[in-house]
């Protein structure tokens, strides 16, 4: 399917451009997410008389992204576990809880936001996860994962 993008989407275009994409993802995702529309003659024509518009929501919400990467960089999170003697959590650590732990701080953070290479963290210790607030902004988070011997 043919969808020209309304905002910048990582992996596959900047605003306005034309791109080819599966049927499903551009029904399930692109398209209720407000991020691509059908690419017709009239959607076409649309988005040019919009264009400029576009491009300034674009430009604020990545000032916002900066503003809110400038808070968040460098920020230590301190999160606590139950854990075993040897230092390995009973469970695990994930996405989920740092977002709580931010927003329990004054951050509005989604979960999806928070990115996490290695996977949920398993042991005690300290960790740095990426936060990506928009395509082009991550800001770098430290979590320090304390654990409660039961």
């Amino acid at each position: 399917m043919q969808v020209i993008l309304l905002e910048k989407v990582v992996n596959l275009g900047q605003l306005g451009e034309v791109v080819k994409v599966r049927d499903g993802y551009a029904r399930n995702y692109l398209i209720p997410q407000g991020k691509a529309r059908r690419a017709t003659k009239d959607a076409i024509s649309e988005f040019e008389a919009r264009r400029a518009e576009l491009e300034r929501l674009q430009a604020e919400r990545l000032a916002t992204a900066e503003a809110a990467a400038s808070r968040l960089n460098g920020l230590t999170v301190q999160i606590s576990e139950k854990a075993g003697v040897d230092g390995r959590l009973f469970g695990s650590v994930t996405n989920f809880n740092v977002a709580d732990a931010l927003k329990a701080m004054g951050h509005p953070i989604d979960r999806s936001m928070v990115r996490m290479p290695d996977g949920p963290l398993k042991a005690v210790g300290e960790y740095t996860v990426g936060v990506a607030l928009h395509a082009d902004v991550t800001a770098e988070i430290n979590v320090n994962v304390v654990g409660e011997t039961v």
